[in-house]
């Protein structure tokens, strides 16, 4: 009985379709826009709350106890040339250099935002600070009960807080 060279091995033309056939499904798989792909518009009243009680990271700023923060924000969401803006209005930070008001971008996933700011951190007993520059990034993950889930996260660039902090977060219906 005479056998083939190419048994049990796809030859180079079916290698070539199977290659070209991946390719094209993943390139409509990231045809969708981020517009395309975003859930409901995040728009209405929330109950946006930061677990600073569970908070970790490399900071010496993580070690300290501290209460969850919670406020009621309004959310109004905007859609144009392929871009969604969910615009957070409500209280301000007590810490000034905190923009105001935040706006996610919807990526496809989730709304996330990054902003630069100043870390005000606390040093010594008599409540001074020693204010350090610092970057966040926030992403909330819409859930299918209608509240978002998160996670901020703060790079502390010098001084006596250096490091990071991270934190959960959360919004729910109001």
């Amino acid at each position: 009985m005479k056998t083939s060279g190419h048994r049990g091995t796809a030859g180079p033309r079916a290698i070539s379709v199977a290659v070209l056939a991946v390719l094209l499904v993943s390139l409509g798989a990231v045809a969708v826009t981020p517009a395309q792909a975003a859930p409901a518009a995040w728009s209405g009243r929330y109950t946006m709350v930061t677990y600073a009680s569970q908070k970790g990271g490399t900071s010496p700023a993580a070690r300290l106890p501290e209460s969850d923060i919670s406020a009621v924000f309004t959310m109004t969401t905007s859609c144009a040339g392929g871009r969604c803006v969910a615009t957070a209005i409500g209280p301000a930070s007590s810490n000034p250099t905190v923009p105001n008001p935040l706006s996610y971008s919807w990526d496809g996933q989730q709304w996330k935002i990054a902003y630069d700011w100043v870390w005000q951190c606390p040093i010594g007993a008599a409540g001074q600070s020693q204010w350090s520059p610092a970057q966040s990034f926030t992403y909330y993950t819409p859930q299918p009960d209608g509240s978002l889930r998160g996670m901020w996260s703060t790079d502390i660039a010098s001084g006596a807080c250096r490091g990071n902090v991270v934190m959960p977060v959360a919004a729910f219906p109001a």
